[in-house]
């Protein structure tokens, strides 16, 4: 395989690979934070003897929430850096400086570094959404078997 074949070869790592996987990392998110949402809305905590058990059932999932919003720029970082690997590469094959073709190779490397920082920032906001809404859940829970007389 030529040199040019190789810039292509990496490219579409980068396009499909890099930029898939934040694409899924994204509607995985979503899924996750509705999923919780929709658990949070239907949960019974009367049915609730132990805080511990309420508690595992309130947490299913939220480390994967954390996990992308904490992951999602690296993996942005990574497309980026591939990028603007490539782009130099190129250069260097060209033998020449080809300021319109740095240029529009440095802005698609940076392209995923924004859809890293665009997937990590919804998906931070859904964590922080939900651990409100499991300290709001535990803390009735709590106020409701206050209320009975009963300890935790």
């Amino acid at each position: 395989m030529d040199t040019t074949g190789w810039l292509e070869v990496a490219e579409q790592i980068l396009d499909y690979g890099v930029m898939g996987t934040l694409g899924v990392m994204s509607v995985l998110a979503l899924w996750m934070f509705i999923e919780r949402m929709m658990f949070y809305k239907s949960v019974k905590l009367e049915e609730y003897d132990n805080k511990d058990l309420l508690e595992i059932d309130l947490t299913d999932n939220l480390s994967v929430l954390s996990a992308i919003g904490a992951n999602a720029p690296y993996v942005g970082l990574i497309g980026t850096i591939l990028g603007i690997m490539i782009t130099f590469y190129g250069m260097g094959e060209a033998g020449a400086v080809d300021t319109k073709a740095v240029m529009n190779g440095l802005a698609l490397a940076l392209k995923a570094t924004a859809f890293g920082i665009g997937v990590a920032i919804p998906g931070i906001i859904f964590y922080t959404i939900a651990i409100r809404k499991v300290e709001r859940l535990s803390a009735t829970w709590e106020a409701s078997h206050a209320s009975k007389g009963t300890d935790a």
